[in-house]
């Protein structure tokens, strides 16, 4: 197992949500501090916000992305289009392992398991019953075999 996936592992057995795991994970990479990526990726959990939208591992692995290789000017169609390809891309490596990027897809939740933004306890059972680590582990492997190799 790689350094990288390894870190977002421990990230998130540490109590991290799934954005924050990834993200925090790739720290020596981005020009940011600890507190400010935490922060920035914080939102970002339980498929933002615990609405079980877009999985937020793969929310950290595009946040990644977009501080790594992201555009800066608003009229730069050409940058801006290469970026949305490599997030494409990233996201097409995601859904091919596990068939989509949704988290309550991912974790196969009905609607009426969705209304609560209180966080589960992570508890070992929590961990044992949740495959989150290892959608935090294929982001990670994403964003090595994509962007940093």
């Amino acid at each position: 197992m790689s350094d990288y996936k390894k870190m977002a592992e421990d990230n998130f057995k540490l109590g991290y949500n799934c954005a924050q795991s990834v993200c925090l994970a790739f720290l020596d990479k981005i020009n940011l501090d600890k507190e400010t990526i935490l922060k920035l990726s914080s939102s970002f959990g339980g498929g933002m916000g615990r609405m079980r939208e877009v999985c937020g591992a793969a929310s950290g692995m595009f946040i990644i992305a977009g501080l790594l290789k992201g555009y800066t000017l608003p009229d730069d169609d050409n940058a801006k289009g290469k970026h949305y390809e490599l997030i494409q891309k990233m996201a097409e490596e995601f859904k091919k392992k596990y068939g989509t990027i949704i988290c309550r897809e991912l974790l196969g939740l009905e609607k009426d398991e969705l209304k609560s933004p209180v966080p589960s306890k992570r508890t070992e059972e929590y961990y044992e019953k949740r495959p989150c680590a290892e959608f935090i582990k294929t982001a990670a492997e994403i964003i090595e075999k994509i962007i940093i190799e």
